[in-house]
């Protein structure tokens, strides 16, 4: 796959754009022709009932993985639908999302991404899920 010009830099200042990501630490550490990788640190607030990381953050790092690995083939995305399989009780010092894209057409990218909870330096895999992207106009400047 060819990069569509959203470079590693790019990615993370658009990133940095988002309040939300902000807030929970999302962090661009990977991102190539096709491919991204986030890393969030634990986030007491962001925890459900039972201390685990709320599934719906799992779900964020999902989409957001899965939207950046699609910019770099086909620019700026929309997510359509996305799931979220969860695999295990997401608890550790930081989370890694590594997303790839499966298919990308004219009018909708397909992609998919993996989340760990890192402890102790060792990646477990708590999550999975898919993500149904349309590529999206460019926003106006502010």
């Amino acid at each position: 796959m060819t990069t569509h010009g959203y470079s590693l830099d790019v990615l993370r200042t658009v990133n940095q754009t988002a309040a939300f990501n902000r807030w929970l630490g999302f962090e661009v550490i990977r991102a190539e022709a096709g491919e991204a990788e986030l890393h969030m640190p634990w986030q007491e607030e962001a925890t459900q009932y039972a201390g685990f990381l709320h599934a719906g953050v799992l779900g964020a790092l999902i989409d957001t993985a899965c939207g950046y690995a699609a910019t770099t083939v086909v620019g700026p995305v929309l997510a359509s639908h996305y799931s979220v399989n969860c695999m295990a009780p997401a608890v550790g010092q930081a989370f890694v999302a590594r997303a790839s894209v499966t298919r990308a057409g004219k009018r909708q990218v397909f992609a998919r991404a993996d989340v760990f909870a890192q402890r102790d330096g060792e990646l477990r895999l708590v999550a999975s899920g898919d993500v149904i992207l349309v590529p999206a106009e460019r926003p106006e400047a502010k």
